[in-house]
């Protein structure tokens, strides 16, 4: 059981800590953008900056996603890489299918794993929805 949430907490602080240095490249790169991203079509400008930063965001989810499969495939909890991708992907977003299971001896990872989805979901909307106010009050600003 220790080792479990040992390696839960691990893994749950590396996804943590990939998807805020992520973001902060990201606010790096709007950053620089931000004087076209300001100018004259508000609107197609705003679309643009908010499908970058959701298609940052769908990665981020992804590379957790991927941290949580390779713990799992190391373990050698399941048979073989694309068995432990779906079963992270079921696990962190909470979806929960249970037609894969966890064996026993490693079941409280899948809670962790859920646990570290609705987190990291919550942290990337409130990252969303502050960058695209962001820009859009930015673009108000320049009127």
């Amino acid at each position: 059981m220790l080792v479990q949430l040992a390696l839960g907490a691990v893994l749950t602080l590396a996804t943590v800590l990939v998807v805020a240095l992520s973001w902060w490249a990201l606010e790096a790169l709007l950053l620089r953008l931000q004087a076209w991203s300001t100018g004259p079509t508000h609107g197609p400008r705003l679309i643009a900056i908010l499908v970058l930063a959701l298609l940052w965001t769908l990665c981020m989810i992804a590379v957790a996603v991927m941290f949580w499969a390779v713990a799992f495939h190391r373990l050698g909890v399941f048979a073989n890489v694309e068995e432990s991708v779906y079963f992270a992907l079921v696990s962190f977003t909470t979806l929960g299918f249970g037609d894969i299971l966890l064996p026993a001896e490693w079941r409280l990872l899948g809670g962790i794993a859920a646990a570290n989805g609705l987190l990291l979901f919550g942290l990337l909307t409130a990252i969303l929805v502050e960058t695209i106010r962001g820009t859009r009050l930015k673009q108000r600003s320049r009127k």
